[in-house]
């Protein structure tokens, strides 16, 4: 799969007419004769291919005049993989469009994050999404409200303000012009069993994913590295708390074979639109696993191991100042002592919340909160001390950007100025907070482990010579390579 698939016109006829689940979110299908679009692996019967046409996002949809399919509803199919896999200019918008950015600061706030102005990101993501920043807004909000009416009973007042509508008039016109149903009559057609009846603040959602999706070192990691307090494992689901826009939230998160169950306790139902895109984000559910085992399976060493348990994700983050400072922390000691001293660093500086459910009792504490706190209260060496609070100074002070808006490159030149921050610090940071998918840790213990034992290059520079092969997937072969070892963080917690 590739970078504008949907010009591939036979390409894309056959993934419609194979009804092939693998394609969707990467296009979308827009039937002529009935004005309806729909994701590849729709249900019904297939149109005459001279009656399709093709679109980037359902957004493009939606700008020429089609409506949403009642049967595939393809504003629930997974996110096109290629905003996760780039660094590009359209890439990083995406990212910061499905965090909600448009919303909260509009098309100038998101101009302003990127350093180019509003022009230029319009143009470009015309050319390569048929839609500008409003209308790719304004179809996340119209998704967001459809799963608000179908899932809570909230009065469609609080809905459209919640979904990001400036008023019930604009929300009431765009559901009716995307899914050709009123809000009310998409209420009366929901499932009974999908809502969730009455606690405030409380949803309930699944979350698709590409298959295959291995769980295993993806909520094994989770767990293993679990903060005390901020994050927990608990009767087959992953707990933790989440720092938000607009207030705080709670998401249990529990893997099953064809979704990921989500409930998210939320402050304010402002926040439920990033809430799902950073849980989608930390689990990696846009990825495209067939494309990633593919590459890696030609390489004879991995094959093997590909193979045995395919689709393994890369645990990423929530948040990604909280994943830097954790880092750090995990320098150059076990995965227990490293849930030490986050803890440590939760109960003296996190902020304090209520979970209904106990367990859970703080937010991992925020660059301000750290930066402000007394280096010497601190029990770690002096180098490491050092390097903890360069990071949290810079975070603080805004010199130093982790979100999904920085550049992979720039952002790595950055960390690695940074006193103690070698290339393994940098990139486990590159891989699972900044989310490039060919961060590579040829120095990791672990990884040297596996490469001895397997008959690969044990030398950094010769293994990341040989690596070059499983470009640009580096990191899910870090993810397949620690599967060869019996740490926790490759299992799923019994």
């Amino acid at each position: 799969m590739q970078k504008g698939m949907h010009i591939d016109t036979e390409r894309c006829v056959r993934a419609v007419q194979s009804k092939d689940a693998r394609f969707d979110g990467w296009f979308f299908t827009a039937v002529l004769t009935t004005r309806i679009y729909c994701r590849p692996s729709c249900p019904v019967v297939p149109p005459k291919a001279e009656n399709m046409t093709f679109f980037p996002s359902a957004a493009a949809c939606q700008q020429a005049g089609f409506r949403a399919c009642k049967r595939c509803r393809p504003d629930t199919s997974p996110g096109s993989p290629e905003w996760n896999q780039r660094a590009d200019l359209v890439a990083r918008a995406m990212r910061l469009i499905a965090d909600g950015i448009v919303d909260r600061e509009g098309v100038p706030g998101l101009a302003a994050r990127l350093g180019y102005s509003t022009r230029q990101i319009e143009r470009q993501l015309l050319a390569e999404l048929g839609a500008g920043p409003l209308a790719l807004a304004r179809a996340q909000r119209a998704q967001t409200a459809r799963l608000l009416i179908e899932t809570t009973p909230l009065p469609m007042a609080e809905i459209a303000f919640a979904a990001g509508f400036s008023s019930i008039r604009t929300f009431n016109d765009t559901v009716r012009e995307v899914f050709a149903l009123s809000p009310s009559e998409l209420r009366t057609r929901a499932p009974k069993k999908g809502a969730t009846a009455s606690t405030p603040g409380v949803l309930s959602l699944r979350l698709p994913f590409r298959a295959p999706l291995n769980p295993d070192n993806l909520f094994g990691h989770l767990a293993a590295t679990a903060v005390p307090g901020v994050e927990e494992w608990r009767d087959g689901a992953y707990r933790r708390t989440l720092r938000l826009p607009y207030g705080h939230g709670i998401v249990t998160l529990t893997p099953n074979p064809d979704h990921i169950a989500c409930r998210l306790t939320l402050g304010d139902l402002r926040d439920l639109t990033v809430a799902i895109s950073r849980c989608r984000r930390m689990l990696d559910l846009d990825a495209d696993p067939v494309a990633i085992d593919d590459q890696l399976r030609a390489d004879p060493v991995l094959a093997p191991l590909v193979d045995k348990a395919p689709g393994r994700r890369v645990p990423r983050t929530v948040d990604e100042a909280e994943f830097a400072v954790r880092a750090v922390l995990g320098q150059q000691v076990s995965t227990a002592a490293a849930r030490t001293h986050a803890a440590r660093l939760v109960t003296a500086h996190g902020e304090p919340l209520d979970d209904p459910e106990g367990g859970l009792t703080h937010l991992f504490p925020s660059p301000e909160a750290l930066a402000a706190l007394d280096p010497d209260s601190l029990a770690m060496p002096r180098t490491r001390r050092a390097t903890f609070t360069t990071l949290v100074a810079q975070l603080a002070d805004g010199s130093l950007n982790l979100g999904v808006e920085g550049d992979w490159a720039e952002t790595r030149a950055r960390l690695l100025a940074l006193p103690g921050f070698g290339p393994w610090t940098v990139d486990v940071i590159a891989m699972r907070a900044l989310g490039d998918p060919d961060a590579f840790l040829p120095t990791d213990l672990g990884i040297r482990k596996a490469a001895q034992e397997l008959g690969l290059p044990s030398t950094p520079a010769a293994l990341t010579a040989r690596a070059a092969a499983w470009r640009p997937w580096r990191a899910y072969a870090v993810q397949y390579l620690w599967a060869t070892d019996s740490h926790p963080i490759n299992f799923l917690p019994v």
